[in-house]
């Protein structure tokens, strides 16, 4: 089935300048922006808030620590009222079902946000998920962590593109899935392992894809943004 899709502008910087620059420019194109670690630790939450504006917003935490603790965590944000908030789903059912409960405790129920469990970083593949000890690699690490959520109640997952059509095969097509590794043809990979284009994402099942360095690094990112919305819409 070919879904409706979205995309995710990710504003990977510690400059709030430079994040409200690229803001300005995807906006017309974006469905959602990304503020992450990096820039939450190097301009504090209220940049957050202040850079996102009315532009909805993906904040890119992944919450990992005991349940209480998360809990408490998603309390605090609460403030900052995201369109999306991730969790890792490797934190256990107990973590998931707390950030849930918080999440309908500290939130309207008209601004609840999506909660999505990171499955298995798309930087990682088979050999490295060995390394940690996971030997039937990452698509049965992502099955697993996928069913574990959605018994936690979560409203989605994050997953490489290769795990989309297994996890809709496994799950229908209930849980949001959310893309990140998306790489437009002739795009450089990075540190991305898994990875697909925007097109290939669509038909395999995503919601939403997640792109940022061949938005943010290129030299037209208005027009990059613009351009891979067109392809989504294809």
């Amino acid at each position: 089935m070919t879904r409706k899709i979205g995309l995710i502008a990710a504003l990977d910087t510690q400059n709030a300048a430079t994040a409200q620059t690229w803001v300005q420019a995807v906006a017309p194109s974006a469905g959602a922006v990304k503020l992450g670690l990096e820039f939450a630790y190097a301009a504090g939450f209220q940049a957050v808030a202040d850079v996102a504006g009315a532009t909805p917003l993906f904040l890119d935490l992944k919450l990992h620590d005991i349940p209480n603790t998360v809990a408490a965590a998603i309390k605090s944000l609460s403030f900052l009222r995201p369109r999306m908030l991730t969790l890792h789903a490797s934190g256990g059912l107990a973590m998931m079902e707390a950030a849930r409960k918080a999440c309908d405790e500290a939130f309207p129920a008209d601004a609840r946000p999506s909660l999505l469990a990171v499955t298995v970083l798309t930087s990682l593949d088979d050999h490295a998920l060995a390394e940690t000890g996971v030997m039937d690699g990452a698509r049965a690490q992502v099955l697993r962590l996928g069913k574990l959520a959605m018994q936690a109640g979560i409203d989605g997952l994050v997953c490489s593109a290769h795990e989309l059509a297994p996890l809709r095969d496994t799950l229908g097509d209930t849980p949001l899935l959310v893309t990140p590794g998306i790489r437009p043809a002739g795009s450089q990979a990075g540190d991305q392992k898994r990875i697909m284009t925007p097109s290939e994402a669509r038909k395999a099942g995503a919601d939403w894809i997640v792109v940022g360095r061949p938005i943010t690094q290129a030299a037209d990112p208005a027009a990059a943004a613009a351009a891979i919305a067109a392809e989504l819409a294809a």
